[in-house]
C-alpha cells in the first residue's frame, strides 16, 4: 500500500501544489476501484423474489437466476467488450449501445441509466432495466446465456434449497 509521502516521491518534481492535485487525483482512483460482488445462487433468487421478478412476462424465478449465472456467473462488476465496441454490464450483461450511458458515448440509454451505476451491489437499476428489456424486446429472448442454457430446460436447481416460493 502506497503512503502519501511515497506517492510525492513517484511523481514527477513539480511545484507542491501540482504534486497535492495529483496525489487526490490518485486517491479518487484508487478510491472508485470497485471490488466484485458475487452473489451467492439463494441470496440473489430472493432479492429477486423481493423485486418482483417471479412470473415478470411469463418467466420464473428459475429463468431469471438461470439466466444471471450464464451471463455474469452472479458478478455484480462483470463486463464484457463486445466486437462493435459495445459493453455488456452487470450481472445481467446488459449492453451500452442500447441500454446503458456511458459517459464518453451517446448511445441510446433507454433504460435512463449510467452503465455504471449496472456495476454495484445495489441491483435496483439492473433489476429495473433488466425487467424493462424483457417487457420491451422478446422476453429473455435478449440475453444469449438464457437461450443457449436455461430455454426450454428443467430448472429447478436455481431455487432448490434457497427457501423461495
Amino acid at each position: 500500500m502506497w503512503t502519501l509521502p511515497a506517492l510525492a516521491m513517484v511523481l514527477p518534481s513539480t511545484g507542491p501544489r501540482m504534486k497535492a492535485a495529483s496525489i487526490l487525483a490518485l486517491i479518487g482512483c484508487l478510491a472508485t476501484v470497485t471490488e466484485p460482488k458475487i452473489y451467492p445462487r439463494c441470496k440473489l433468487a430472493k432479492i429477486l423474489l423481493r423485486a418482483g421478478m417471479d412470473n415478470f412476462q411469463g418467466f420464473s424465478l428459475e429463468n431469471w437466476s438461470c439466466m444471471a449465472y450464464y451471463e455474469s456467473r452472479y458478478n455484480t462488476t462483470a463486463q464484457k467488450v463486445l466486437k462493435d465496441g459495445s459493453i455488456d454490464y452487470g450481472i445481467f450483461q446488459i449492453n451500452s449501445y442500447m441500454w446503458c450511458r456511458r459517459a464518453e458515448l451517446e448511445e441510446m440509454n433507454y433504460c435512463r441509466v449510467a452503465c455504471s451505476a449496472l456495476l454495484t451491489d445495489d441491483l435496483t437499476d439492473a433489476i429495473i432495466c433488466a425487467k424493462k428489456i424483457a417487457h420491451e424486446t422478446e422476453g429473455m429472448n435478449y440475453w444469449q446465456g438464457w437461450k443457449k442454457h436455461c430455454e426450454g430446460r428443467d430448472l429447478s436447481k436455481w431455487k432448490r434449497g434457497c427457501e423461495v416460493p
